[in-house]
Order: C-alpha cells, then sequence, then structure tokens
C-alpha cells in the first residue's frame, strides 16, 4: 500500500469537492446552504461482518455509500458531502483501492455529494470503513422517528429481508439461481 498522502492524492483527491481543499489539509470547510439546516449520521463497516472479504470492492464503497444516504433520506434531507475513515491491511492491493473509489464515484456522482476528508490508516485486522454524510433540510422539516402518526404513510426502499436473504445467499447457504439475492445485499 502506498504512504497515506500519496494514497489520497491518488484515489481520493478525484472525489474532493471544493470544501474538501483537495485533501491536503487537516480539515474542510463547508458553508451550508442559506436556510437549511444540516442532517449528520454515520455508519461503519467491518469486512466478515457488514460485507463478505471477496465482495467487489466498488459495491462495497457503493454500499458504504448508500447505507448513510438513506439514514439522510429516512430525514427528508437531501445529500452534501461526506467524510470517510478507510482502515486497510497493509497487503490491500492498490487494484481493490481503485474500484472502491471507483463505485463512490459512481454513487457520489448519482446522488450529488462530494467526499470533504477523513483518514486513512494500516490495520492488522480486517477492511474497517466508517462514512460521516452531511445532508441539509429546510428549517423545522427534518422527519423524525417520534413524529409518526397513525394514518401515516410508511415508505420502504426495496424489498424487506432482501439484505439478510442475500446475505445468506451470498455465503452459498440458500440457492439463489439468477443472483438477485446475493446483488440485493452487495448494493442496496
Amino acid at each position: 500500500m502506498a504512504p497515506e498522502f500519496a494514497l489520497i492524492a491518488q484515489h481520493f483527491r478525484p472525489l474532493a469537492g471544493q470544501g474538501g481543499l483537495g485533501l491536503t489539509d487537516d480539515a474542510a470547510l463547508l458553508t451550508p446552504p442559506p436556510g437549511r439546516e444540516l442532517v449528520l449520521a454515520a455508519d461503519a463497516m467491518v469486512a466478515g461482518v457488514h460485507f463478505l472479504p471477496e465482495d467487489p470492492p466498488e459495491t462495497i464503497g457503493r454500499k458504504l455509500l448508500r447505507v448513510n444516504l438513506s439514514d439522510l433520506a429516512a430525514m427528508g434531507a437531501d445529500p452534501l458531502a461526506y467524510l470517510m475513515t478507510v482502515a486497510l491491511p497493509r497487503a490491500t492491493p492498490a487494484s481493490w483501492l481503485d474500484g472502491f473509489v471507483a463505485g463512490l464515484a459512481l454513487d457520489q456522482a448519482e446522488f450529488g455529494l462530494q467526499v470533504l476528508g477523513g483518514d486513512t490508516v494500516s490495520t492488522p485486522g480486517p477492511v474497517s470503513l466508517s462514512l460521516t454524510i452531511l445532508g441539509t433540510v429546510p428549517p423545522g422539516q427534518a422527519l423524525r422517528r417520534g413524529g409518526a402518526r397513525p394514518g401515516d404513510t410508511l415508505w420502504v426502499s426495496g424489498s424487506i429481508g432482501d439484505g439478510a436473504l442475500g446475505l445468506r445467499a451470498a455465503r452459498g447457504e440458500i440457492p439463489d439461481l439468477d443472483g438477485y439475492l446475493a446483488s440485493r445485499y452487495r448494493l442496496p
């Protein structure tokens, strides 16, 4: 694995927006859009727990972003930017990072957000990833769990149970003739 600053320059700087300052400083600068409140959420993923070590790195990057985007959507927020920590074993090939970043770039473009910064470290353990996402919502308009009332419409994105069944299919525990379930596990 390349030294930290070379790794950042090669893989993550192309994902950075203006507030990320080229990922060359210790922190980012962000001015929220006028008349909007910030909404923040964070999720972590660890190889062997939240994804299989042999999963394609592109889908791991996309999944990391999407589980956080889902939290913003649940609050009615528009995505803005994210911070990310990537902990990789020293033996991680550059091709893995290329794929991971390609997945991030694809969904970053689709959902209109940018990376502002984060941290990269080596670990003797499994790949560990953490993402903190920032979104915006009009003041007082965040959808809160406690705000639901009888008679409200409940919306669900995706099919309930696909992820759990998909994990079992990816592990070969249940049949998945067309690969649909495994794909739902890898990419919610």
